[in-house]
């Protein structure tokens, strides 16, 4: 099992490390686990939340 640091998730996203906190206490973004005092991300979770990120273009329906 991959377990990656924020900071990598951040790197990987292109998003600052704040805005990752922000979203794990909103309740958005990807799936993470603590382990002790230390939060980790599973790889294949990241890969999966950015995956279900992917919008169609053609499904869009334009503002008026």
């Amino acid at each position: 099992m991959d377990l990656l640091h924020a900071a990598d998730v951040a790197e990987l996203l292109g998003i600052p490390v704040a805005t990752l906190a922000n979203w794990r206490a909103s309740g958005k973004g990807p799936p993470y686990l603590r382990v002790g005092r230390h939060v980790r991300y599973r790889t294949v979770d990241v890969e999966a939340w950015v995956a279900g990120r992917v919008r169609d273009p053609e499904a869009v329906v334009p503002r008026r």
